[in-house]
């Protein structure tokens, strides 16, 4: 099944639409992680205590919130939890930061002593209690960071081996794009990023890895076929043959992912969050980021007298 049997456009010439695209989204991102909201770390990386509370009848935040500043507990963070398809629950997360490894219990008896001073007991219930203490918090931040790391220089190391070096190069600066613009719509929306979140940068990262091998795979079938043809001529063309694959692929998972974010509920709002701005994202850089480097490598080599290599990209080992 094709979409686009015969399609002619000319992705190269609107690299510097592309470009500007990127360095809208990237700085924008950047700009507020340094000056603005920072990365906001959920409670697994910075420690704290999140505390899930059922309520008989539907329950009134700010009235929750009035209940914990007047028990001294003014920088909990009160949300309303959604239910199924949407829909409002008698839920609510009470988020705690922590102080101290020692103060595991403490967190949970205080919310508990300023509900009950507001509610009856009969009225509400705590259901869950998750605690981490702020030493754990750090080693999995530090975690988290190594294995983002660890895939982007596997997947260097591999295209290496399996293309050229330019080739894995240019791969992992369009997933490293993908990345930052992700995190970066994390702190422009201010959402807590959490475990949940990282593994769907981690899924995301091979996801758009794997687009982008597709797309490079064309490339290089296509230049030992046409050896007198430009470079660029190739590389537009072999986007335009993946075209058909691209869209049904990357648009039936994007809408499993869009449901799953639309219905899925609070508890996976991060993580499906994450995978429908990294799925746009990962499939426009597969494009009009990777892909044009190739070229730019090869103008850059033209530039300074040497010889271009990439028509002579060797095949696989």
């Amino acid at each position: 099944m094709e979409f686009f049997r015969s399609s002619n456009i000319d992705w190269l010439g609107k690299k510097w639409y592309f470009l500007g695209f990127s360095l809208i989204f990237s700085v924008a991102g950047v700009f507020s992680m340094l000056l603005w909201h920072g990365v906001p770390r959920g409670v697994d990386f910075k420690g704290g205590t999140r505390i899930t509370v059922e309520f008989a009848s539907a329950p009134h935040e700010d009235h929750i919130r009035a209940a914990l500043s007047a028990a001294g507990l003014s920088s909990a963070g009160v949300q309303r939890i959604s239910g199924a398809n949407g829909k409002a629950a008698n839920d609510v997360e009470i988020a705690l930061p922590e102080t101290s490894d020692a103060a595991h219990d403490a967190g949970r008896a205080q919310v508990e002593n300023a509900l009950q001073a507001n509610y009856h007991d009969s009225t509400f219930t705590v259901q869950q209690v998750d605690i981490v203490g702020p030493t754990a918090g750090k080693q999995l931040t530090r975690q988290a960071g190594f294995a983002v790391l660890y895939s982007l220089i596997g997947m260097l190391i591999y295209l290496w081996f399996r293309f050229e070096l330019i080739y894995g190069v240019a791969a992992v600066v369009a997933v490293f794009h993908d990345t930052l613009i992700t995190v970066g719509a994390f702190s422009l929306t201010n959402q807590e990023i959490t475990l949940t979140v990282i593994a769907a940068i981690l899924t995301l990262v091979g996801y758009s890895m794997n687009d982008t091998i597709v797309v490079f795979d064309r490339i290089r079938e296509n230049l030992a076929l046409s050896r007198r043809e430009t470079l660029s001529s190739v590389v537009n063309r072999s986007i335009n043959q993946t075209l058909s694959r691209t869209v049904l692929t990357s648009g039936l998972t994007f809408l499993t992912v869009l449901c799953l974010y639309l219905f899925g509920g609070e508890v996976l709002h991060g993580f499906s969050f994450a995978l429908v701005i990294g799925i746009l994202i990962g499939t426009y850089s597969s494009i009009a980021v990777a892909a044009p480097m190739l070229v730019a490598y090869q103008d850059w080599r033209q530039a300074r007298g040497k010889r271009v290599s990439l028509p002579a990209a060797k095949g696989a080992r």
